[in-house]
């Protein structure tokens, strides 16, 4: 086959091909005629790989049907609007599927944390079956609670509080399905809050726990409602799948909520960058506390602005129907 008189024949059909898959916009008329070209070409292409398989011409159409053939499929977003795309729409949707959750669980931390705090201040030999001796009691209120937060370099420390804050969100959601760990998770960390503030509540430094807990503790105990909220949404998923099989709930729940577990890497990071080099800083308590409430601030806009505006949109920070799998419906 003479291929410089196949190419003289055929060019006009390959320069159309290219100019509409060039195009923004496609009218009815000329998808139509993209597929018929594209198929033709095609059938050029086979002929020419018949003769020469590694020569410039099949090269040239390889790559002209290459350029259609995404044209009408559709290509596949780059990374950059991925990101933005789970920034601004999959990570607020998925935060503000479990919102009222959230505000429970931290209503519950809150209730059983004061009750541990009051039961810790006022009922005699709790401190020191939990602290230990007098001494040891005393020299804890006085200058072990704030030295835990000074004893280590800034950066080292919110590094090592970001990777264990980090570690046991993730926890919370992996292992949610159980309806056992969340829960868990929750109770020892309000226990933990609830024995440390009512010691410093019996020795008077009640004004220190705060200074030196809420700047930091206000976004990191709600990252840990969050992740116990939701390990509950996977359990029930379990539990109550509705009119879906319990395997696609559990998937769908799980797909939306590990979102959630990326997106507390980065809540606790911050909170840790404030553990690390807010919260024991010399700056007046105010300022240290505004700051922390700030971000606790800033998550709660997110959510309920960004978020309220990507669940309207249809957004429930599932993977895209491209990227999941297909659904059979059962009776």
């Amino acid at each position: 086959m003479d291929m410089d008189a196949f190419s003289a024949v055929h060019a006009p059909d390959w320069k159309r091909l290219d100019e509409l898959a060039a195009r923004r916009r496609l009218s009815g008329e000329e998808a139509d005629e993209l597929l018929t070209l594209y198929q033709r070409a095609s059938a050029h292409l086979s002929m020419v790989r018949s003769v020469a398989p590694e020569g410039a011409l099949s090269a040239a159409l390889s790559m002209r049907l290459s350029r259609a053939r995404t044209r009408f499929t559709g290509a596949r977003s780059n990374f950059a609007e991925d990101l933005a795309n789970f920034f601004v729409f999959v990570l607020p949707a998925a935060f503000y599927r479990i919102r009222w959750l959230t505000a429970a669980v931290g209503a519950a931390f809150i209730l059983t944390a004061w009750l541990f705090g009051l039961w810790t201040a006022t009922t005699p030999g709790v401190i020191s079956a939990a602290l230990g001796s007098d001494e040891e009691v005393a020299q804890y209120a006085q200058s072990g609670f704030a030295g835990y937060y000074t004893e280590n370099p800034a950066a080292s420390f919110a590094g090592q509080v970001w990777t264990n804050n980090a570690w046991i969100a993730l926890q919370a959601v992996a292992f949610g399905i159980s309806g056992i760990w969340g829960p868990y998770v929750l109770y020892q960390n309000a226990l933990n809050v609830g024995v440390a503030g009512g010691t410093m509540a019996a020795y008077g430094q009640l004004d220190v726990f705060f200074s030196y807990i809420l700047p930091h503790g206000l976004m990191e105990l709600t990252a840990v409602f969050i992740a116990v909220a939701a390990s509950l949404r996977i359990f029930w998923a379990w539990v109550a799948p509705g009119r879906r099989t319990r395997s696609v709930s559990v998937a769908a729940e799980g797909r939306s909520l590990f979102t959630v577990a990326l997106g507390l890497v980065g809540v606790l990071f911050l909170s840790g960058l404030v553990e690390g080099f807010v919260s024991a800083s010399p700056m007046p308590a105010w300022l240290r506390i505004g700051i922390g409430a700030a971000l606790l601030g800033a998550y709660w806009a997110y959510t309920l602005i960004l978020g309220g505006r990507a669940y309207r949109a249809g957004h429930r920070g599932d993977l895209s129907r491209r990227d999941s799998s297909d659904t059979l419906r059962t009776a």
